[in-house]
């Protein structure tokens, strides 16, 4: 609608040629998100409505870079066949090269050097600038290859938050006020001041401009079958110019397609859209939150506040990109590091290595964005330690490491795991990684029955979310039909849209079958809750055991525990419910037997 518009007002009643009134159009068409940092303050940056200004953003103007590339081009050559057919084909080629061959070796560089957000941001440039050149041999404007570059590493680099946070800084510190100043530098504001042909062509533009996405705002809103809140959502999103409208301006300014008129008219129409679009936006996200919020559709915020014991040194960075990419962007709540060491020389040390240890991990993964707040604690017993840190920190979530193969100490009074499961409530996620998460593809997630009526059911969900939404992964989830149709229902009320597939899953031992071809490519999540609860199952308690114990270096595996609530012993009775707590007694026997098993297999196999 704002090229078509634009192509007639621009032809006949501006009186340009047919060349400038294409390029002028195209500028109507563009769209910058200006807005977004509003969207994304009100928790709503996966709504539907913005997804839809998102993707129209991206058509539209990757749409103007194609306009600009064959308006270029008919500047200086005269059109004929074998015009149009080396234009097509040197257009193809260069996108092929840049769409295809930059994501292959940007997948395998990222993968080479995971980590270091350093290496990675000069990578990224070079690409750019790689792309930009190749641009220029192809025939084309850089800033062309420099936005076919930006599309082609966008999946790859938003699964990095170190790189994004330093793209995001050098652009907005750097890049963008040195071209601000190169055009204000061409911008002669004496123009308005010398006749009316300045002023008429500024108003007719910021007017076309407007309009014109207000009709395209209507009828996308009228398609979708979107709310008038939402419509005005979707007009503030997409009104505002800024970027790309300056980059063709300035393009169509040194071909001389455009004159002082159209480039003044522009920055009249940036400023003007620019302020529209902030106010329009934030009225109607405002307005969209509160009727969200009344029809239920958003689930209540979840404060997390996540605990970090760290034993094994190893472990610590992947246990730190795990709480990164878990973490809800928007929550100002530090994450705790937590060291529990013995009360001995020996402590001070192993206290400074572990904090030096997680501050530069959490410094690589997160450049400096999530806060973070060590905890120390001396006591004999880990378990102790973690479960008074947990208390004190009124912490809701746990990231561990995989306890590994079971000692016989563990097998008679239990591992540090097991302790923390039966006196403390908070949901607990038991990690083992062998591959960075930014090389996984795709999230495996297996749940016993009743699993959405555990306590910590919405927490856990919402975890899983975030995971997917920072690293744009695919969820597969396996349960009972019940519990598929409350996990569906709590995304619809998300409003987020995720790639996600629902499967059947009532036999556990078919867990073996579905993940016997996956790769580290693919996390595995399994659901567990401790035993009692209202969603245990021994197979997949039998299944979460096998995992941990085996040092499985072909799988990517994450065992979750659920938020519960503990019940207190009953103050008249000498028993407890069956069922829903184990007494310490009958939990030492069931270690004994397991540890009679384990002694007696021992001999069976020596037997053998």
């Amino acid at each position: 609608i704002p090229f078509c518009i634009g192509i007639l007002v621009s032809y006949y009643f501006l009186q340009y040629s047919i060349l400038s009134s294409v390029l002028l159009a195209s500028m109507f068409s563009t769209q910058t998100l200006v807005a977004y940092p509003i969207i994304s303050k009100l928790g709503l940056n996966k709504n539907e409505t913005v997804t839809i200004a998102i993707g129209g953003t991206i058509i539209t103007d990757t749409l103007v870079m194609l306009v600009l590339a064959i308006v270029e081009n008919l500047v200086d050559n005269e059109i004929d066949n074998w015009f149009l057919l080396k234009l097509i084909g040197s257009l193809l080629l260069f996108a092929i090269v840049v769409l295809w061959l930059v994501p292959l070796i940007s997948r395998w560089v990222f993968k080479t050097i995971a980590g270091d957000g350093g290496t990675q941001y000069i990578f990224v440039l070079a690409m750019v600038f790689s792309s930009a050149f190749l641009s220029k041999l192809a025939g084309f404007e850089p800033i062309i290859g420099a936005f076919l570059a930006g599309l082609a590493l966008n999946r790859l680099i938003q699964q990095s938050p170190t790189l994004i946070n330093r793209i995001h800084f050098v652009g907005n510190n750097i890049f963008i006020p040195f071209f601000l100043i190169y055009v204000g530098m061409l911008v002669d504001l004496k123009v308005f001041f010398k006749g009316y042909e300045a002023l008429l062509v500024s108003l007719t533009i910021v007017i076309v401009a407007l309009v014109t996405k207000w009709l395209a705002s209507y009828i996308t809103q009228k398609t979708y079958k979107l709310s008038s809140t939402e419509g005005n959502l979707l007009f503030g999103l997409s009104t505002a110019h800024a970027a790309a409208i300056l980059a063709v301006a300035l393009v169509g300014f040194k071909l001389g397609l455009l004159n002082e008129d159209v480039l003044n008219g522009t920055i009249v129409l940036i400023l003007v859209s620019c302020l529209i679009s902030s106010f329009v936006t934030e009225h109607a996200a405002k307005k969209l939150t509160i009727e969200e919020n009344e029809r239920g559709n958003t689930s209540n915020y979840i404060i997390d506040r996540i605990l970090i014991p760290v034993s094994n040194p190893a472990n610590i960075e992947p246990l730190v990109e795990f709480v990164v990419n878990i973490k809800e962007p928007l929550s100002s709540e530090p994450v705790y590091p937590l060291t529990v060491v013995k009360d001995d020389n020996e402590a001070n040390e192993v206290v400074n290595k572990n904090n030096k240890l997680l501050e530069n991990a959490f410094n690589q993964m997160s450049a400096g964005e999530i806060r973070v707040q060590m905890v120390t604690r001396i006591d004999l017993n880990i378990a102790s330690g973690i479960s008074r840190a947990i208390k004190e920190k009124m912490i809701t979530t746990v990231v561990m490491g995989s306890p590994g193969k079971s000692t016989a100490a563990n097998k008679l009074f239990g591992s540090v795991l097991d302790n923390l499961l039966l006196y403390t409530e908070q949901t607990i996620w038991v990690c083992h990684f062998h591959k960075p998460i930014e090389s996984l593809k795709k999230i495996l997630v297996f749940i016993p029955e009743n699993a959405h009526l555990e306590k910590g059911f919405d927490r856990w969900i919402k975890t899983i979310q975030t995971l997917s939404r920072q690293k744009r992964i695919r969820i597969e989830f396996y349960a009972s039909a019940l519990t598929l149709k409350e996990i569906e229902k709590a995304f619809k009320f998300s409003r987020i849209i995720f790639p996600a597939s629902y499967h059947l899953y009532e036999n556990w031992q078919a867990f073996y079958t579905i993940t016997a071809s996956e790769d580290l490519s693919s996390l595995i999540i399994v659901i567990n809750a401790p035993q009692g609860s209202v969603s245990y199952n021994a197979n997949a308690n039998d299944v979460s055991q096998k995992l941990m114990r085996n040092d499985d270096e072909t799988r990517n595996y994450v065992v979750g525990y659920p938020e519960q609530n503990i019940i207190p012993l009953l103050d008249d009775t000498d028993y407890q419910l069956a069922g829903i707590h184990t007494s310490p007694i009958q939990e030492n026997l069931e270690r004994l037997s397991v540890m009679g098993k384990s002694i007696s297999k021992a001999f069976r196999k020596k037997e053998e």
